[in-house]
């Protein structure tokens, strides 16, 4: 049964492909579907058509992870149709090269509807893709050019974000989502890069980095003694992006307190 979920799965998937969503050039010839041909698919995954064709009709041997991620490739498959690709096959999906640096467009659109919520989203190495005005207001940062890493603001900037109740405790969450990292991306080298500068700038990193903390993304209550507006308490809740290991922060305050005033006040400002 799983062979043939597996073989309608990339019939299906080669169906809806269009030649030029992958890069094929017209030829001229008139195509008797719209989608793409059993040889292209095979060319562009690096097999033989003969194998790729018993793979569509059920008949091949139980691929392996190489084959799935060369028709994961070749198909354009997204995160989760390559996960999907994967468990038809009977196999978890490996981790891709490097953690994903693009932010899904509802993902965007979503942090600007949030006027008067802080929010922001961060990859696997905790870099800032995204975020709205008011998280920009009260990171106290310049997150305009996009390059902004909160591992390394905590441990190695001057320009350390606002002083918060919870900074020993956001510590040891970095570290830990960063050693989940580094066991998912092994071969990215942006993460190894930052990893390094982390270990030779910081003792407070190398110190943290040899407890092995664990940590799962969840709701947290913080007082953020921002430079501007003062003392902010404010809870910070995560939500997950679990096909491209993303979080989306969001900072808020209770309904009627002097944070929610606060944040009010300087959301009309950002606006």
């Amino acid at each position: 049964m799983a062979r043939q979920e597996l073989a309608h799965y990339l019939r299906e998937r080669r169906a809806a492909r269009r030649p030029h969503e992958i890069g094929l050039a017209a030829t001229g010839t008139v195509r008797r579907t719209p989608g793409l041909r059993r040889e292209e698919v095979a060319e562009l995954a690096h097999m033989s058509v003969d194998y790729y064709t018993r793979l569509e009709q059920a008949r091949g041997p139980r691929p392996s992870a190489r084959i799935l991620d060369g028709l994961a490739r070749a198909l354009r498959l997204t995160p989760a149709e390559r996960s999907h690709l994967f468990r038809l096959a009977g196999t978890s999906a490996p981790p891709g090269l490097s953690a994903v640096r693009r932010v899904r467009p509802h993902v965007a659109r979503m942090l600007e509807r949030l006027p008067e919520t802080g929010a922001l989203v961060t990859d696997a190495t905790y870099d800032v893709l995204a975020w709205n005005p008011l998280a920009r207001t009260l990171l106290h940062a310049d997150l305009g050019g996009g390059t902004t890493n909160l591992a390394r603001r905590r441990f190695l900037s001057r320009e350390r974000l606002p002083e918060s109740s919870s900074a020993e405790e956001f510590g040891h969450i970095v570290v830990a989502r960063l050693r989940r990292a580094a066991d998912r991306y092994p071969h990215d080298p942006r993460l190894a890069a930052l990893l390094t500068e982390l270990h030779t700038g910081s003792a407070e990193f190398r110190q943290i980095w040899q407890t092995r903390p664990v940590h799962a993304p969840g709701h947290r209550t913080k007082t953020l003694d921002h430079p501007e507006a003062g003392a902010l308490r404010l809870n910070c809740d995560v939500l997950l992006v679990p096909e491209d290991d993303q979080e989306v922060v969001l900072m808020t305050a209770d309904p009627g307190s002097p944070a929610a005033r606060t944040l009010r006040r300087l959301a009309g400002r950002t606006t």
